[in-house]
């Protein structure tokens, strides 16, 4: 991941990210940042967008993108909340299966709309578990496989291309199990779809959800 280029995608994510924001995503954010607090790994920072978001009891976060375009356009965004909130925001580089950070640093590892596209997300969330504090939390916000037998197999059968044109997006994850399965407790979870579209898309419902590490 630390090498990962998708310069069609990146400036696809640009112009498209804006729009899913005033669809509903930007209320989205605002409710997976809700109770974030302490020192903050974002994985996956993508543009920035979340870090207008972020509470005033946040003292630090470490936000790592290591797509180039997306990682320059995720610095200049810090560069304004810098600026407007006083926030500290450090823009990170490197690999989500080895996170440069000290082991227990973080009070709280957020993922937004990327477990969907990193290759092993299973070591992403063991690196997740390394950095977060005892009492740490997950936070994540992202589009995961249907519950529904029949749509999730319409998932199946697009995830064979939609990887391929949207920069490792994978639209038929079961991103809950996965971290229940990587020793979190999922203790709030809430899932919904956006507004009806007039025609299907893969990468629907979305979840918003909490976990706790595990013993």
């Amino acid at each position: 991941m630390s090498n990962l280029s998708h310069p069609i995608f990146a400036r696809f994510w640009k112009l498209c990210s804006p729009v899913a924001d005033r669809a509903g995503s930007a209320d989205h954010r605002r409710e997976l940042l809700e109770h974030v607090h302490g020192n903050v790994v974002e994985i996956g920072a993508g543009l920035g967008s979340n870090f207008k978001f972020y509470p005033d009891q946040v003292d630090h976060i470490k936000a790592l993108e290591p797509e180039p375009y997306l990682a320059a356009k995720a610095e200049q965004e810090a560069d304004r909340i810098r600026n407007s909130k006083g926030l500290s925001i450090e823009v990170l580089r490197g690999d989500s299966n080895s996170l440069p950070i000290d082991n227990g640093w973080a009070d709280v590892v957020v993922f937004s709309l990327v477990l969907c596209s990193i290759a092993n997300p299973i070591a992403a969330l063991a690196e997740a578990r390394r950095v977060l504090k005892p009492s740490g939390f997950l936070t994540v916000y992202e589009h995961v496989r249907s519950e529904a037998p029949k749509e999730a197999a319409r998932q199946d059968f697009a995830n064979r291309l939609w990887p391929r044109l949207l920069g490792g997006c994978n639209c038929n994850r079961n991103t809950p199990q996965v971290i229940a399965d990587c020793g979190f407790d999922v203790t709030s979870e809430r899932r919904f779809r956006f507004k009806a579209a007039k025609f299907w898309i893969p990468v629907e419902p979305h979840v918003i959800l909490e976990a706790h590490l595990r013993g």
